[in-house]
């Protein structure tokens, strides 16, 4: 494609200058309008200067991109209601040696999850979930972040369903799965743990002086709660004070203390009646759980139910007889075991039915179903079987970060009808032959510089087809090899900088929405690690994909 008028250049590159900007500083002092406003108005831009006509701006908006988006946006708040975090917090913490330790888990958990669920279904799911592991083991949480959308970034480069240019790469060039694994899969674990290394050499002296020893988040399932729980409240102790005599009128104060708190702020009569929303909760309330309420554990109400934390003194109840023991359990059970144990039956049977619906998804996935429609059946399966009033769950969609997309395609695309990367291109064409190292890294460098200036997407598709035939004019092995590499590279390129995938900004955005866990990751904090790591791991993949045969 040749250059546009130079009116149309110059204004288009004024249009994709403000949007690039704005989504790099999005508070900047003259025009403090933030990153989705910031898109938006980079695509009215390229409207109203004629860069773009408004019919081609609405066709460039991605649907597939956004209705995936979306629906694994969904699925990720019923699988947080379902537990899923508190069985992941088990597998990170178990048997965890430090924050090293953590930091490697957390790459390989990412790295592969990616690779067969998308690596923004990774980051929207696990963002918020390690801010809260963080901030309970008192560590801070921007190499977990990084770890996270790096990582993820790395994963998703194995498959042909780890992130949308994989999908384009795979139904343009008729790679199979199979060939897909075979060529990147190397590359990925290879890359995945030189990055893991790297974040690890990185931040060695800040992962060194944790104030509180990591075998602490081995108790993290049983803190980390639904997100409307910790919005809605913090809990607040309230000790009951040493009794100096194990007497009965002691006793029988203590007991009247307990059940008159519990009384007034959960109420008797709806206790026994209310629902509840995770497992944990009837955990907390079931008979099985009497005893250490009154050795001094929390009492649990709902998100709707102002929740208060009532503390026995441990000392006290362990000086107590049996038979005390006993009368103060027995006084304080206020609820039907066989009641407990149909909701729990419920929330069990509720929570598997989540877990086949997510594993059908990935399973519809894997067979090359439509990537979007597949993960929006899902969701809407979801709130079928819920079978209640699915706004709560429909307003934790990050609709901001969907608008941003929407801008942010209308804005590549004018970007693209410019010229300029197309002309870019066909300057270093015919030396960037990938039968060579020289070709092979001048192409690297082209795919990469474009992947982060005009996302890794539109830089396949504009590409794809020019790379493969020349390509092509070698062999044809070399033509699949020539796929895998545009693959590789446009798919680490996203961890140079945070505008590189969509990733980044999920993470951005999902750290800096969180409530309480909140944490602004900001561009030049991801530019310090991600441009070392980038040219390192792309590195070593190349390196690992020119020499397996295809």
């Amino acid at each position: 494609m040749a250059l546009a008028p130079p009116i149309k250049v110059a204004l288009g590159s004024i249009a994709f200058g403000i949007f690039w900007m704005l989504a790099v500083f999005p508070a900047v002092p003259f025009l403090p309008i933030g990153r989705t406003a910031g898109s938006l108005l980079g695509a009215m831009l390229m409207v109203v200067f004629r860069v773009i006509s408004p019919e081609d701006a609405y066709a460039a908006i991605d649907l597939p991109i956004l209705g995936l988006l979306f629906g694994t946006m969904v699925v990720s708040v019923f699988l947080e209601r379902a537990d899923m975090f508190k069985y992941l917090g088990k597998l990170l913490a178990w048997k965890s040696r430090g924050g090293k330790d953590l930091l490697f888990r957390v790459c390989l958990v990412s790295a592969f999850s990616s690779a067969l669920f998308t690596n923004d279904t990774v980051c929207v799911v696990l963002t918020e979930f390690i801010l809260k592991i963080a901030k309970q083991n008192d560590m801070p949480p921007q190499p977990f972040l990084l770890a996270l959308a790096t990582s993820a970034n790395i994963g998703s480069a194995a498959t042909p369903i780890g992130n949308p240019q994989n999908l384009v790469i795979a139904v343009q060039s008729g790679i199979t799965f199979g060939q897909f694994l075979k060529g990147l899969f190397g590359a990925m674990i290879v890359g995945v743990l030189v990055n893991a290394c790297m974040l690890m050499g990185y931040f060695w002296k800040v992962l060194s002086v944790v104030k509180k020893d990591i075998e602490v988040a081995s108790t993290v399932p049983s803190e980390v709660v639904a997100d409307d729980e910790v919005i809605s409240h913090r809990f607040s102790p309230a000790t009951m004070s040493h009794l100096t005599s194990p007497g009965s009128q002691e006793l029988e104060a203590a007991v009247e203390a307990v059940m008159q708190t519990t009384s007034a702020s959960a109420g008797l009569g709806s206790f026994r009646s209310r629902r509840y929303n995770s497992e944990s909760e009837i955990q907390t309330a079931s008979p099985e759980s009497k005893e250490a309420r009154a050795d001094g554990a929390a009492v649990h109400t709902s998100p709707s139910i102002v929740s208060v934390e009532v503390t026995a003194s441990r000392r006290y109840v362990r000086s107590l007889s049996n038979r005390q023991r006993e009368v103060l359990r027995d006084d304080l059970s206020i609820v039907d075991d066989k009641e407990f144990l149909g909701e729990r039956w419920k929330m069990i049977c509720w929570k598997v039915a989540v877990y086949l619906v997510t594993l059908g998804m990935l399973v519809a996935l894997l067979m090359g179903l439509n990537m979007s429609w597949t993960a929006l059946t899902a969701a809407l399966v979801l709130v079928v079987i819920d079978f209640k009033d699915a706004r709560p769950c429909l307003e934790k969609v990050s609709y901001s970060l969907l608008i941003f997309f929407c801008g942010m395609f209308i804005t590549v695309d004018g970007f693209n009808k410019t010229g300029i990367p197309s002309t870019l291109w066909d300057w270093v064409e015919p030396y960037s032959k990938i039968n060579s190292a020289s070709g092979v890294a001048l192409l690297s460098a082209v795919v990469l510089i474009l992947s982060n200036i005009a996302s890794n997407v539109p830089t396949v598709l504009l590409l794809g087809a020019r790379v493969a035939a020349s390509a092509a004019e070698i062999s044809p092995a070399e033509e699949t090899r020539a796929w895998l590499i545009l693959a590789w590279v446009s798919t680490v390129a996203g961890n140079l900088s945070l505008l590189g995938s969509a990733a980044n900004l999920i993470v951005c955005e999902q750290a800096r929405r969180a409530q309480f866990f909140g944490y602004n990751l900001s561009f030049f904090s991801h530019l310090r690690f991600g441009v070392p790591s980038t040219i390192v791991v792309t590195a070593v993949g190349l390196l690992l994909v020119t020499l397996v045969p295809t």
